[in-house]
């Protein structure tokens, strides 16, 4: 198709298949991170009684078979259509999801998630559905307003809290939650048949592919591993953040689950919709650029929210008498010692401290110090022996304006980069943008199933809900060491000798690939 040919009927049959792929993907992403806000609710609530390892596996089984699946869905879509494999696999989840409402035990809740995870597979239906119905020069723009459907993740933050507490009067008919997964699965149904007849049948032309082999050609480069590993990052990290903020900011900052689910739709609801933006900023500055603006800004955010709310008592500087004698008073603020006062430091700068906690307004750490006798009256004491013990109290609040706002940016940083990740692949492999994106996108989807289980065993084992932004830190900089090494290897090759390059086929290959 070009673009003298993208117009009248074509172009308004494809602005209307864009339309529906997007709002069709909102809905089934909204499906698909149910699991973070409803296990969390009935946890809070005491209708059942997980660990936060269990937690973290229910919220992550529905991510994991929406990655595993995103693969052969997407061979499906090259081979029968967008229209059609995007209407079987929303009627295959809603089964799932409707069933969800009966569910009374851990397997239950875990093989269901399984089942209705079919939701996520969606992207890769869209990604290969929208592309065919644009040219090049479109692709870009339209992949990028379909990408901004990750903003159903907000939607679930921000409304199935309230619609819990509306359905179970705030927790009190706490069995009531049971009609929210009927009404996700009548959602997935009313879309699946609006979808259907709405939109149109296309597919693309996949007839050079002989055989299954040829199509996974690309998984020999060590790239598509690379890019993957971006996109476990910046996608999957997306994903489960969207689901572990719920959680974290009703255990951390003691909200209720209606608030926190507010509070995280300020990382998921900008993070979905700036994708579009990410993608003209790769085509604008590059994606080498681009990825390691967002790596840079990510390490760095993520190292300031590592620092927990924290209250830590430390011997402080204590009173010595200056003379033998006997303790003849002892009050909270004096100790006498023969004729010899000694005033004591009192704790009124810790009540100050409390005031300014509870109003909520301390940002950085606060100190307060003060001194508790150690003996009494009637005690004799010698020349420099402890009277009162010093005592000091550090307390940082972790301000939780301030967790929002960094957090909001690392939201934003995961956004442009699920955006310049898919940037990289029709660079490198113009050929198989859809096989590396398919792969690419698996892995993505692996990263949002393995990092909340990830984040309950580090809390279960640390007690620390900080240990989440330890793994981003840690990850983020394991992106950067790669990146900066494919830069070099990449610059290395271009300086080799010419002739030495081409004794080698392959190498010849991705010579030419590195100058594109």
């Amino acid at each position: 198709m070009t673009g003298n040919e993208f117009s009248g009927k074509e172009k308004r049959r494809a602005i209307q298949v864009l339309t529906l792929n997007t709002l069709a993907f909102t809905v089934n992403f909204a499906c698909w991170m149910l699991n973070g806000v409803l296990i969390t609710f009935l946890v809070e609530n005491g209708a059942y009684d997980w660990t936060n390892t269990q937690m973290g596996w229910l919220i992550g089984i529905p991510v994991l078979s929406g990655a595993l699946f995103r693969l052969p869905v997407g061979v499906l879509t090259d081979k029968y259509g967008g229209r059609i494999v995007y209407t079987v696999v929303m009627l295959l989840a809603a089964l799932p999801m409707f069933l969800l409402s009966y569910a009374d035990s851990y397997w239950q809740f875990f093989m269901y998630g399984l089942g209705f995870g079919l939701a996520g597979t969606t992207f890769a239906v869209g990604i290969a559905y929208t592309s065919v119905w644009f040219p090049k020069k479109y692709q870009g723009t339209a992949l990028g307003i379909f990408g901004a459907g990750n903003a159903g993740a907000a939607v679930t933050s921000m409304l199935a809290p309230l619609l819990l507490a509306r359905l179970t009067s705030g927790g009190e008919s706490i069995e009531a939650w049971r009609a929210a997964p009927r009404i996700y699965a009548v959602a997935l149904l009313a879309m699946a048949v609006i979808f259907y007849f709405t939109t149109y049948s296309k597919r693309v032309d996949d007839s050079h592919v002989t055989s299954l082999s040829q199509r996974l050609e690309p998984l020999k480069h060590l790239k598509v591993w690379r890019f993957g590993l971006y996109y476990f990052l910046v996608f999957g990290g997306f994903v489960a953040l969207a689901q572990w903020l719920i959680p974290y900011y009703v255990n951390a900052y003691k909200l209720t689950v209606a608030t926190a689910g507010m509070m995280a739709a300020i990382f998921s609801l900008p993070s979905g919709v700036i994708r579009a933006l990410g993608g003209w900023l790769s085509d604008r500055f590059g994606a080498r650029a681009v990825m390691n603006t967002v790596f840079i800004t990510t390490l760095a955010a993520t190292i300031l929210l590592v620092f927990p709310p924290m209250d830590v008592e430390t011997p402080g500087k204590g009173v010595m008498a200056t003379r033998s004698g006997t303790v003849t008073q002892v009050t909270d603020k004096v100790i006498v010692v023969g004729n010899v006062a000694h005033n004591l430091k009192y704790g009124e700068d810790e009540a100050q401290t409390v005031e300014n906690r509870d109003a909520g307004v301390l940002i950085w750490p606060t100190r307060s110090a003060w001194q508790k006798p150690v003996v009494e009256v009637g005690d004799s004491v010698e020349r420099k022996q402890l009277l009162a013990k010093g005592i000091t109290h550090i307390h940082f609040e972790a301000n939780v304006w301030i967790f929002t706002g960094l957090v909001f940016i690392v939201g934003i940083m995961m956004g442009i980069g699920k955006a310049g990740v898919y940037k990289y692949i029709p660079d490198y492999f113009p050929r198989d943008v859809g096989v590396v994106g398919g792969i690419v996108g698996v892995l993505g989807g692996l990263g949002g199933f393995v990092c909340p289980i990830l984040f309950g065993y580090l809390l279960d084992a640390t007690g620390l809900w900080t240990t989440c932004w330890i793994f981003f830190a840690l990850f983020t900089a394991a992106c950067i060491w790669w990146m900066q090494h494919a830069i070099r290897e990449s610059e290395s090759l271009v300086k080799a000798p010419y002739a030495a390059v081409q004794t080698d086929g392959v190498q010849q290959r991705e010579l030419e690939k590195s100058h594109a």
